[in-house]
């Protein structure tokens, strides 16, 4: 079995596959052209957001069995089509869950507490209390769209804060428990001071997040989103944050990136980005929620596991 590595990856991801007897070319320097040539020649595919997987690629691999992303979103894999193909995707949602739960906690409490401008200030000589005083988490509602790996993952960390969460899930049931209640849309977004976006980039999830969404909500709300940057409506979130109608916002993704998620993806920034990189109330970061340190360890181990059980025969 011989595995394309598309994307750099921690080494224990390749060190376990190549224990178990698989043959790793490791051509994450190579351009996507170049890899797109070779896949052909391959079982199995690691990738993480280089380029993405089309119905004519993978037509042209007729040796493909697995591909495996070292992530937990799968929006550049054609997935329907590569398992009509017999072609087995894999993804590690579980790895980088508890960084993405304690990454949205951070940007919460920082734009609660005005953490970035006060630390701004105090470096610059100013020292302002009353105008810095913030929010407690304490007594506020949180309501998660999305209630898998990432969102169960927050709302755990959030579970020592005396907050009331709900959650809503267009495909689960059942899965309310003491920490959370299981809501419908309406109710969350009537009750919520702070939303939280936990779902996967589809053409159902695509601009979710727009003008109709936040006038449906009922109070002054905080809106954070780790999930995919095209779930939010920038240009609405805007014009929300003006009314007031949105308080604040945490924005670990924006709509504005690449397609591998490692740059901008405009030379110049749009009007709405500019907006938001002047605003005290709004909290950036670039793309990092699930990219920590022990994830990207937690994830390639994982994968391999996946990987193994998935190509390696069974006796």
């Amino acid at each position: 079995m011989r595995i394309l590595f598309a994307d750099s990856i921690h080494p224990v991801l390749h060190e376990r596959l190549l224990a178990a007897g698989f043959e790793c070319d490791l051509f994450w320097d190579k351009r996507v052209d170049a890899l797109i040539a070779l896949l052909p020649e391959y079982d199995g595919l690691v990738i993480r957001s280089r380029f993405k997987l089309t119905k004519d690629i993978i037509d042209s691999c007729h040796n493909l069995k697995c591909v495996a992303r070292v992530g937990a979103g799968m929006e550049n894999i054609d997935v329907a089509y590569a398992e009509l193909k017999n072609i087995s995707c894999l993804c590690v949602p579980e790895g980088n869950r508890d960084a993405v739960g304690e990454h949205a906690l951070g940007m919460l409490l920082m734009l609660l507490n005005h953490l970035k401008k006060a630390d701004t200030e105090v470096r610059q000589g100013i020292w302002l209390r009353a105008e810095n005083r913030g929010y407690e988490l304490n007594g506020k509602t949180v309501g998660f769209i999305g209630y898998g790996n990432m969102g169960s993952s927050f709302a755990k960390k959030l579970s020592g804060f005396d907050c009331t969460l709900l959650a809503y899930d267009k495909y689960k049931s059942g899965y309310g428990t003491e920490l959370v209640k299981e809501v419908g849309m309406a109710e969350l977004l009537e009750k919520s001071d702070v939303i939280s976006l936990h779902v996967p980039l589809t053409a159902e999830t695509n601009y979710l997040m727009d003008a109709s969404f936040f006038n449906q909500c009922k109070k002054h709300v905080y809106i954070i989103n780790t999930a995919r940057g095209k779930c939010l409506n920038t240009s609405d979130l805007v014009e929300a944050l003006q009314s007031g109608q949105v308080a604040g916002a945490c924005l670990d993704v924006l709509e504005y990136e690449s397609v591998s998620f490692e740059s901008m993806a405009v030379t110049e920034l749009p009007e709405p980005m500019q907006y938001l990189i002047t605003r005290e109330n709004v909290v950036l970061s670039p793309h990092i929620a699930g990219w920590t340190h022990e994830s990207n360890y937690k994830m390639s181990r994982i994968i391999a596991d996946k990987i193994i059980g998935c190509l390696k025969p069974k006796n």
